[in-house]
């Protein structure tokens, strides 16, 4: 079975001058996070790679690694899960090590083996004595009980994608690694999958990378933005909305809505005022306590006739343009 990651072959070794710190042992009781970093530097020259990453993941969570394309997010979760090597830095389990398993982004697998063999060999690398019963439990919550006699190689990608998750799940990680878990699945199967990482919260800590900002927000607990390589935030994901949105209301009204406009515009209070169509405006205030202090006295005074006013639910989405300093 092979897992190829996209590394060169530097990053299975040190290079000259710099210092790869080998991950301690898990040592202790089961308390403190389940893994972090510190001080995690990998450079490839040319401003890429990773940065002093020092990432926190709190036991029993799902972590989702957010940022853009060529962030650093595969890189720092290869480094995590030992498929390459630090310049700098360390990496500090909480959990056993080999109660630790991880899916990529593009697994692959040696394409005459059923999809039964390649989750029972990996199951096999952790225990040789793991009941076979737990093959079929592992191709099951991973939508592949119908497929266990297929060859990996005629699998689709969004199938090939299963069954790497699979075979992470066989042996029943502590702490489990998925980078872009789903990339190439359709709505039915990121759906599944989102429903099947959320379900191992408590007692599985997971950490997966996403572009998809809606999943994250979706099953996440807390969540680490990365952009060029750094880490710009860790947190909750509930905190992180809070923090980095202001608080804006929907407004709607019928006739005077050119006054209002101005007069929003005029307000201390008010970050910013935009009209996304006639009769409808958004409303962003520089503080919670201010908008609903204000809002209505703007309103009251103005001879428009107001329809609605609703405040505007915060996301992930928003608030992750908020901290990397893209469009709203």
């Amino acid at each position: 079975m092979a897992q190829p990651m996209s590394s060169a072959s530097d990053d299975r070794a040190p290079r000259p001058g710099r210092t790869a710190v080998e991950t301690p042992e898990h040592t202790g009781e089961p308390t403190g996070p389940a893994v972090l970093t510190r001080a995690l530097t990998r450079d490839y020259g040319g401003g890429t790679g990773i940065f002093g990453i020092d990432l926190t993941v709190p036991r029993g969570c799902v972590y989702g690694l957010v940022g853009p394309n060529g962030a650093g997010k595969t890189t720092l979760l290869s480094i995590m899960g030992g498929t390459r090597r630090a310049d700098s830095g360390e990496v500090v389990f909480g959990v056993d090590r080999r109660r630790v398993a991880v899916s990529t982004d593009v697994p692959e697998f040696e394409p005459w083996l059923t999809a039964s063999e390649v989750v029972e060999l990996a199951g096999n690398l952790v225990d040789r004595r793991l009941p076979r019963e737990k093959v079929k439990v592992a191709l099951h919550r991973t939508g592949l009980s119908g497929c266990g006699d297929r060859k990996a190689g005629s699998l689709s990608r969004g199938m090939t994608l299963r069954l790497g998750l699979a075979a992470a799940l066989v042996a029943d990680p502590e702490l489990l690694i998925l980078d872009e878990p789903t990339s190439a699945l359709d709505p039915r199967g990121r759906a599944d999958v989102l429903d099947l990482v959320a379900s191992m919260r408590e007692h599985t800590t997971v950490v997966f990378s996403s572009h998809i900002l809606a999943d994250v927000q979706r099953v996440c607990d807390h969540v680490g933005v990365v952009r060029a390589g750094r880490l710009l935030y860790q947190g909750s994901t509930a905190e992180l909305v809070d923090t980095h949105m202001r608080p804006s209301w929907l407004v709607r009204v019928r006739g005077g809505g050119t006054e209002l406009l101005r007069a929003f515009a005029a307000e201390n209070w008010v970050a910013r005022v935009s009209s996304l169509r006639p009769g409808l405006f958004r409303v962003e205030a520089r503080s919670l306590e201010a908008g609903e202090r204000h809002l209505a006295e703007v309103l009251s005074r103005s001879s428009a006739r107001v329809v609605s006013v609703a405040p505007e639910e915060s996301d992930l989405e928003a608030a992750f343009l908020s901290i990397t300093g893209g469009p709203r």
